[in-house]
């Protein structure tokens, strides 16, 4: 019985379109001769994962993501099928992070087992989604706001370029003004250089002179500072005299009232004076008590004209 070759085309086509295909998802990470456990996990937001991509625990592959479907629900959350291995024993408390891998940015699923001594979690049973924010995500968050400082940098460049165009024109004719006013300068100083080079000679000449001035006052100032010492040591001389001849008057005038000589030392030696005025004290003492009792003896008033008694003396 001979095959046709019709029949050799299509099954040798059969085989090669079973191969590609095979090959094609064994590339992707679909292995058709394991038998892996199936699990659920639900995100708000894929952020981009795509089936194939790795379950990793502990930094090793455990499975693979086999499908992501958009739901139908009202927050439009996203539901990922996994396929992790069989030997592995999953938690009920275990969470599925979302998270980049390296600078790409490309998305893992990481996979974070629970409590060990939990309930294990049954084939087919959904895991905890969270997402975690990856190196691309933070640099994207702090390159927005420097992106609109660096417009408002850009723009501000630009007013002042177009500011500095508007006064390119100022700034070359002051430039060319300096240059002619450097060269008026330089004209006039050639044409006064010889009397430039007198007036430095004269003011040569009068700083030499003011140094043999100088030389010739130091000795006046020396002589004039020792006329100066002189009238001060002669005011303090004579003020030294005064003062001697001061206390020697005093000297003398203490030792004449020491002595008992004059007023003042009759008063300080002679004690008449005092008691004379004691005695005059206790006469007008007397007097004053006499004058409070009898004031009558000492005046005397009549409305009438009539003498009055005069008092009996006690």
């Amino acid at each position: 019985m001979t095959i046709a070759k019709e029949i050799k085309v299509g099954i040798l086509a059969v085989v090669s379109f079973t191969s590609l295909y095979l090959g094609f998802n064994f590339l992707k990470g679909s292995d058709f001769f394991s038998s892996d456990k199936t699990y659920y996990v639900v995100f708000n937001d894929a952020q981009g994962l795509l089936p194939s991509c790795q379950v990793i625990l502990n930094g090793a592959k455990v499975g693979l993501v086999k499908a992501v479907e958009l739901q139908q629900d009202a927050a439009h959350t996203v539901k990922v099928t996994l396929a992790i291995q069989k030997e592995l024993v999953i938690p009920a408390d275990s969470k599925t992070i979302l998270a980049s891998d390296g600078l790409l940015g490309a998305k893992i699923l990481r996979l974070q087992l629970g409590n060990v001594q939990a309930k294990p979690l049954a084939e087919g049973g959904f895991l905890v989604g969270q997402s975690e924010t990856g190196l691309t995500d933070l640099l994207k968050a702090k390159a927005t706001p420097a992106l609109g400082h660096l417009d408002s940098l850009l723009v501000a460049l630009n007013s002042l370029a177009y500011n500095l165009k508007g006064t390119s024109h100022v700034l070359n004719s002051l430039l060319k003004n300096a240059d002619q006013t450097f060269a008026t300068l330089n004209a006039t100083l050639g044409e006064n250089r010889n009397n430039l080079h007198g007036i430095t000679g004269n003011l040569k000449n009068l700083s030499g002179n003011l140094v043999e001035t100088e030389k010739q006052f130091k000795p006046l100032l020396g002589k004039f500072s020792s006329i100066a010492d002189s009238l001060q040591a002669l005011q303090m001389n004579q003020t030294l005299i005064a003062t001697q001849q001061s206390l020697k008057s005093l000297n003398q005038v203490l030792a004449g009232v020491q002595a008992g000589n004059g007023t003042m030392g009759k008063l300080m030696k002679d004690d008449s004076l005092y008691k004379s005025l004691n005695k005059t004290m206790v006469d007008l003492d007397k007097l004053l008590i006499d004058f409070r009792l009898a004031p009558k003896r000492y005046v005397n008033i009549s409305v009438f004209g009539r003498k009055s008694t005069p008092p009996v003396v006690k």
